[in-house]
């Protein structure tokens, strides 16, 4: 019973836990400041434009740490974050579809560092965005960090 009881166990621990779904938000508005640790007498590190995509990491009452798109982790006060969620070009230069299938019409290009509002996620890897401009469209996740 004892060795039943302790395969039942094992058995347990090797089975995979689905990940839980990240928590990502965007800079709120231009021009916040990203610091080093949770206070504005610490040291600024860079300065964030709006709608710049983050990924939650720590979440303190008045500060949470973020991590960005190049694996930096810094610190922005939470009342600086909005729960839009932005995502961010990586490739060099993406296409946004009309539809989301392969060789379906151009929407519109997207460069490298742009941010595009997440509108919707799809299944088969493919997300429908927002452009500040108001043009929509598909694009596949591998050319997006923040998904």
């Amino acid at each position: 019973m004892i060795v039943r009881a302790m395969l039942v166990g094992l058995a347990l621990a090797a089975t995979p836990v689905a990940a839980a779904a990240a928590d990502y938000r965007s800079i709120a508005e231009g021009g916040v400041v990203m610091y080093d640790a949770p206070s504005r007498a610490a040291t600024p590190l860079f300065v964030a434009a709006r709608f710049y995509p983050v990924e939650v990491i720590v979440s303190l009452e008045a500060w949470i740490k973020v991590r960005d798109h190049t694996g930096a982790l810094s610190w922005v006060e939470r009342k600086q974050l909005s729960d839009r969620r932005m995502v961010l070009v990586t490739a060099p230069q993406a296409q946004v579809l009309a539809r989301a299938e392969e060789g379906a019409p151009l929407s519109f290009t997207a460069t490298q560092s742009v941010a595009l509002e997440l509108v919707e996620l799809l299944p088969g890897g493919w997300v429908r965005v927002r452009h500040a401009d108001g043009a929509t469209g598909y694009i596949r996740t591998a050319l997006l960090w923040g998904v």
